[in-house]
């Protein structure tokens, strides 16, 4: 079964979320939940839809966007139709990470001006996922399109860091999952916010390799609970290691 698929079958919703809300200039557009390209999708599985926010995005004209994001990823092609609806607009736009961004919605996180993470939130890159069937030559192409999804994705990464894209391919050929601190100290965040509220839904997050084990103290966001101590620690040699090829 499809990674994807299983992680949007583990965290099926009834209902679909708020999703877009406005108030005066200020728009809030709430990337609460799997990100899916269209309504029946939606449907089936739950999901915040492309294919229905993507024309209320278009309908902004300038003032501030903020997203707020508490994710565990979804489809990266509808990720990137939000995106490129999101930079039509001509707004100010700001990206709250109040919970998890992780796979795609670190991609809508990645176009916004400004990127703000909760104290306990987290971030997570990797590379793209999909189903493929056929024979050989299909199967070939198939992975040339996901060199190619990886490719443009890190590239977005290294725009938002200053890293290279190499560097952002690494880390998410390893599935880096970053802690707040570490995801400001890479440039991939610009700030943590103080006193912000934390997003209350929980993801299960076992389709991904290096999701975080929740622990004891956890409480009620198991999604945002700490790295385990040997993979805070691979991780910190990486982003270490990193930062002395390429500083900022």
């Amino acid at each position: 079964m499809s990674k994807l698929i299983t992680l949007l079958a583990k965290n099926r919703r009834p209902t679909q979320p708020r999703a877009f809300e406005m108030s005066g200039e200020d728009t809030t557009i709430y990337i609460y939940d799997a990100i899916v390209a269209d309504d029946d999708t939606a449907e089936w599985w739950g999901g915040v839809s492309a294919q229905t926010l993507v024309p209320q995005i278009r309908n902004i004209k300038g003032g501030t966007v903020n997203l707020r994001i508490n994710s565990p990823g979804g489809d990266v092609f509808a990720a990137q139709a939000i995106v490129a609806a999101i930079r039509d607009t001509g707004a100010k736009v700001v990206a709250h990470i109040d919970g998890v961004a992780a796979s795609a919605a670190t991609v809508i996180a990645s176009a916004a001006d400004e990127v703000v993470m909760s104290d306990g939130a987290m971030y997570m890159i990797h590379c793209a996922w999909t189903v493929a069937i056929g024979n050989s030559e299909d199967l070939t192409a198939t992975a040339a399109l996901l060199d190619k999804t990886d490719g443009v994705i890190a590239g977005q990464y290294a725009k938002r860091s200053g890293k290279a894209v190499d560097d952002m391919k690494a880390l998410m050929s390893a599935e880096t999952w970053f802690t707040a601190e570490e995801a400001v100290e890479i440039g991939l965040a610009d700030r943590i916010a103080e006193n912000a509220p934390r997003a209350q839904a929980s993801w299960d997050l076992s389709a991904y390799a290096n999701a975080p084990k929740p622990s004891a103290s956890a409480g009620a966001d198991p999604q945002i609970a700490a790295i385990t101590n040997e993979h805070r620690e691979r991780q910190q040699q990486r982003l270490r290691m990193l930062n002395r090829i390429n500083p900022q």
